[in-house]
């Protein structure tokens, strides 16, 4: 158990840094008042965790134990929406299609009044 703590905590605080440089270069070189950093981080963060879960799923190319470094560490700490897409679309392989849209759903009206809630009890006070 401590090994894949000490994996996922690695692989996080490695993601967590890769993104906090990606969105600087981006502003950097992209100044705008949209987000595309956190936006193209969202997209690569998606297509990593989708070449990390096919490697794992053909022929075992991943180990177990490097795929909780790639996929919950790094893609985590990187961005937590991959985790979310590929949730995602392992709920539509399984053909869980009321889930895949409840869960999408529910994350983006739960987690933006959420946000806004936590704003305003904030500024309330």
């Amino acid at each position: 158990m401590s090994k894949m703590i000490l994996l996922v905590g690695a692989g996080g605080a490695v993601g967590s840094v890769a993104r906090f440089l990606s969105q600087q270069m981006i502003a950097r070189y992209y100044p705008s008042s949209f987000p595309w950093g956190t936006l193209i981080v969202n997209i690569v963060g998606c297509f990593i965790i989708g070449i990390v879960y096919a490697f794992g799923e053909k022929g075992n190319l991943l180990s177990p134990e490097m795929r909780l470094l790639l996929a919950t560490g790094f893609c985590g700490g990187f961005t937590t929406f991959s985790t979310f897409a590929y949730e995602n679309i392992s709920l539509m392989r399984e053909g869980e299609l009321l889930y895949t849209f409840l869960y999408i759903a529910a994350s983006i009206i739960i987690g933006f009044l959420a946000a806004y809630i936590g704003i305003f009890v904030v500024k309330s006070y």
